[in-house]
């Protein structure tokens, strides 16, 4: 049901449903530490995972994907363990670990046997105040993160369209900017850059630390003191707001690069749960998106791809979560004989549909049941019920919006999802990308073949 973009983390919003629901339970430490627990004891694992409140929508020009060039630098030793030692130590533990970036939050994980939760804690309240940016460090990383970005941007055809088309169909909005960083900003990175950054976010009142596994609250909570009340909180000074000038026409553009397949996206802008002056309309909006592309019984899938065979493939997506308004998307790769002029037309013509006639109420209940079945499956993910804690109370929304979800789901109306159509997918707030494949430069091939 998602389009995603590369280097953005989305997660779907948390549902939550009688056989899996159990109480989160919440503390805030004196220094603002946010300590999130909710027990499930169906593996005697424990995921836990610290999110900051800040993304690349908090960078300013000049420094973009300087919270992902961070995120890597948090790996490189504090004054007790060296560079390289964080991971070395969680996995002689038995332990998985990583972290990831968005537009919104930096978050780092560790999965483990819940006994050695300890040892997680440990080294994140150290590297939360203690890390070191050593300059030297610094230029290796730049290496690997210049290389992530050759490899996952530059040489991704459907990837490369994507950061072109939110430069875009975003004026001002910090979205427009990609989670890795332009590559001027990335190549003139300092030191410098990185401390201040560090300083001014990575704190505990700037953090939530969410554990979800086979644990007991009241023993986190007495972790979480030992290890993290000591750290000192930070003056955390709330940026700007950047709120998106009003678009007055469509827009378009057509992005050439090396590609085997045309593709057409277009993006409407819409409102999220958390900027949205009605909530009902971003709830109306996700059942909207899963109307188009719920399933292979989505009407892009079964209209498009099956039924007239105008595209091979076919998608919509809408970000519910995200902390500043955003992006209604939808997005298709014509089938042989078909061009991207087709495609668009089709898509089009789904959304006036939308906007003339009201869904049925099979279709509605069937999309509401699918919202329940997708939940009940996530939740055998320890980390994914980690993450949507983390998400949404990052977002600035709440882990308790969650309880929320599926009661709001089943509250929309036909009526209602064709009146968010009308009203917001519309072709003055309308971007239009088309992928035209250039070549394919196979000389290094045929050089090397025999």
């Amino acid at each position: 049901m998602k389009i995603r973009l590369l280097y953005t983390m989305l997660v779907c919003l948390p549902v939550l449903n009688a056989q899996a629901e159990t109480k989160v339970f919440e503390q805030t430490l004196k220094n603002g530490l946010k300590v999130l627990v909710k027990e499930d004891h169906r593996s005697p694992i424990a995921i836990s995972q610290v999110w900051y409140k800040v993304g690349s929508s908090y960078e300013p020009g000049g420094i973009t994907g300087v919270s992902h060039m961070l995120e890597h630098m948090m790996f490189k030793g504090t004054d007790k363990h060296a560079a390289g030692e964080f991971s070395r130590i969680i996995s002689e533990n038995g332990g998985e670990e990583n972290a990831f970036t968005g537009q919104d939050y930096t978050a780092y994980f560790q999965t483990m046997e819940a006994s050695r939760l300890a040892v997680s804690f440990e080294l994140e309240a150290d590297r939360m105040r203690g890390l070191h940016l050593l300059p030297e460090e610094l230029k290796k990383e730049l290496q690997v993160v210049t290389e992530e970005r050759r490899m996952r941007t530059d040489d991704n055809p459907q990837a490369k369209m994507n950061e072109q088309f939110m430069a875009l169909a975003y004026s001002n909005s910090p979205y427009k900017h990609p989670v890795i960083g332009w590559p001027a900003d990335i190549a003139n990175y300092k030191v410098e850059d990185l401390q201040a950054w560090y300083q001014r976010w990575y704190a505990p009142n700037n953090a939530t630390l969410v554990v979800v596994g086979d644990v007991k609250p009241t023993e986190v909570f007495a972790l979480a003191e030992k290890y993290f009340a000591q750290l000192k909180p930070s003056e955390i000074i709330p940026i700007k707001p950047q709120t998106e000038i009003e678009q007055l026409g469509v827009r378009k553009m057509t992005v050439k690069v090396p590609a085997k397949l045309p593709s057409v996206a277009l993006a409407y802008k819409v409102p999220s749960l958390k900027t949205a002056t009605d909530e009902n309309e971003a709830y109306a909006l996700e059942v909207l998106a899963g109307v188009l592309d719920g399933g292979n019984s989505a009407r892009l899938s079964s209209t498009l791809v099956r039924g007239k065979q105008i595209a091979v493939s076919a998608g919509a997506g809408y970000g519910l979560t995200t902390r500043l308004s955003t992006l209604f998307e939808l997005e298709a790769t014509p089938a042989e004989g078909k061009t991207v002029a087709d495609v668009e037309w089709a898509l089009k013509a789904e959304v006036k549909k939308l906007q003339l006639d009201l869904v049925s109420n099979e279709e509605l209940e069937r999309i509401k049941a699918q919202v329940l079945a997708t939940d009940i499956f996530q939740k055998d993910s320890g980390f994914y019920q980690a993450m949507e804690i983390g998400t949404l109370e990052t977002a600035g929304l709440g882990w308790k919006k969650g309880e929320e979800y599926v009661s709001k789901v089943n509250q929309v109306t036909a009526a209602q999802v064709r009146d968010v159509a009308k009203k917001y997918l519309i072709e003055d707030h309308l971007s239009i990308a088309y992928l035209e494949p250039q070549a394919i430069n196979t000389t290094t091939e045929k050089k090397g073949a025999k």
